[in-house]
């Protein structure tokens, strides 16, 4: 990988007849991701040709930092997006999980809720086959704290009861918007008599987790919610 990148940045060589000829590197309408980095290598080696043996050195060190600030937003910006796509998977899990504890689906005849179990299982399944990961680093306090709301969340979900299990959510949606940590570590706290009640277990340990996961779980509540909404109005 590195003897790619650093021949991405070889100087051209020149042919006796004075013709400019890229050693084995690739034509940039010939690589996959010509498009993202194209315009990159093409500034680096313009600039490169017009070096001077006092400023190469200077000038070198200044454009390498330049393009890897560049590829440095790039790679958050994939990083952002692979997190979109892990909120989405989450959500289609948490969706399925919500039908299997749907009350109609108890009401149904055992061979009817086998027959959907079973579709639910499937896709379940080809959900499984698309792996995502995105790793936050935490250390051994705050996985425990992520365990804890994870598990808080999924007895929430198989209550049963869509009335019960929104009270809870919003208790637990409370505790979210009640105590936050900004980047700096400062806690901004707002009142409970503007949020309501607030569930002190699940917000112990929603403090305990990284920042990132504070902000997922509030977006996991959030969907949730939404559909928990939805099933009360139909009940």
């Amino acid at each position: 990988m590195l003897g790619n990148f650093f021949e991405i940045f070889r100087k051209r060589r020149r042919c006796d007849d004075g013709d400019e000829v890229v050693g084995n590197v690739p034509l940039p309408s010939e690589r996959p991701d010509a498009h993202d980095d194209s315009e990159l290598v093409n500034e680096f080696c313009t600039n490169n040709n017009h070096n001077t043996q006092i400023d190469r050195p200077f000038n070198a060190n200044e454009r390498f930092v330049s393009i890897m600030d560049q590829l440095d937003a790039r790679v958050e910006r994939f990083r952002k997006d692979a997190l979109n796509l892990q909120e989405k998977k989450d959500y289609l899990l948490m969706s399925m999980d919500l039908i299997k504890s749907n009350e109609m689906l108890q009401n149904m005849s055992e061979a009817e809720r086998e027959e959907i179990m079973l579709y639910i299982q499937r896709v379940s399944s080809r959900l499984g086959t698309v792996e995502l990961n995105v790793r936050t680093v935490r250390d051994n306090s705050q996985e425990d704290s992520l365990s804890q709301i994870n598990a808080l969340i999924d007895t929430m979900i198989k209550m049963g009861d869509p009335v019960i299990a929104r009270q809870r959510c919003q208790l637990y949606l409370n505790a979210c918007c009640s105590s936050t940590m900004d980047p700096f570590g400062h806690m901004d706290a707002v009142p409970e008599s503007d949020l309501g009640p607030i569930d002190k277990k699940f917000e112990s340990a929603l403090l305990g987790c990284t920042l990132d996961d504070q902000k997922n779980i509030k977006k996991r509540l959030q969907a949730l919610m939404g559909y928990l909404n939805k099933q009360t109005v139909n009940n």
